[in-house]
């Protein structure tokens, strides 16, 4: 078998390169590889990529999430994260590839208090969300083989994630304000490109699963639930924190305003993939705890 990743350098791309070797050859390439062009925002020389590699399973980890960002760089936005993806998604109909694709729960409006399933409608609240929209009606007009992937709050040992910046800061800082109203599930990139090989595996003799699927950790908590977990954890570690425990104070997120508007519900139902490719997702403080650990632990 013969894979073609795109992105393999952020944080899902570094994993994936890990998860899929096993099942094959791994071409894994980033927008400044010098033998193929691997750029997203290039379409034309990333068809060209595709036609002279012929992969068997094309996996695109690369994607434009600045989302602050693009509420003013639209165009950019759009042309990596809805028209590439859907360039891949012709080229991967052309030479028989399956393409595994990932989204966001930022397609939703983020209403309500249950978790999306993925046939709920979409609604998204800013550029990036519209445009991962966009990508995904993109790669299901186009009808090739596909996995879809929607997740949310994605964390790696490997750049910059909510933890980090959550010890950072209670290192500098007595007291912190952390959102209260939005939830999700941390959902580790180590646990993303691990259903990703899976999920190859098993779409390989079952062509059939081709489709839209939501992909987080078990469970479910608000940021500063979130932040909380982190500095307790980290202190079982040893690490000192100016920030004691009773000094995180719980703020709405109008309380704290961005160019991009948030979903105040990033939950997703997961259902339909344990089902389908018959697996256990394990609760998202179990990932959380071994990122910390390997970054941290002693």
């Amino acid at each position: 078998m013969k894979i073609l990743l795109f992105g393999k350098n952020g944080q899902l791309g570094w994993e994936l390169q890990r998860s899929l070797l096993p099942l094959g050859e791994v071409l894994a390439l980033d927008k400044l590889q010098q033998n193929f062009c691997a750029d997203l925002s290039q379409p034309a020389n990333l068809a060209a990529t595709v036609r002279a590699v012929q992969p068997n399973i094309i996996v695109n980890a690369a994607a434009y999430t600045a989302v602050d960002k693009a509420e003013s760089d639209i165009d950019i936005a759009r042309l990596i994260n809805a028209v590439s993806p859907g360039v891949l998604a012709e080229e991967a109909k052309r030479c028989g590839a399956c393409l595994v694709h990932y989204s966001t729960d930022y397609v939703f409006d983020g209403s309500g208090g249950n978790a999306r399933q993925e046939t709920d409608p979409v609604g998204p609240l800013n550029v990036y969300g519209q445009t991962k929209l966009e990508g995904e009606l993109a790669i299901q007009a186009v009808g090739c083989q596909h996995l879809i992937f929607r997740t949310s709050w994605v964390y790696a040992a490997r750049g910059n994630n909510f933890a980090k910046i959550m010890l950072r800061l209670a290192q500098e800082r007595q007291h912190l304000n952390v959102i209260n109203d939005q939830f999700g599930a941390p959902t580790g990139a180590e646990l993303l490109a691990d259903i990703t090989a899976h999920a190859i595996e098993k779409i390989v003799q079952q062509p059939d699963l081709s489709g839209v699927y939501h992909l987080t950790a078990s469970g479910e908590t608000s940021w500063y639930e979130y932040a909380h977990f982190v500095l307790d954890y980290a202190r079982q570690l040893g690490i000192e924190l100016k920030t004691e425990q009773g000094s995180i104070q719980a703020i709405p997120s109008s309380d704290y305003p961005t160019p991009a508007k948030r979903p105040l519900n990033s939950r997703l139902n997961t259902t339909k993939l344990t089902k389908a490719f018959g697996l256990h997702l394990p609760v998202w403080q179990l990932g959380v705890e071994r990122m910390l650990t390997e970054l941290y632990g002693k």
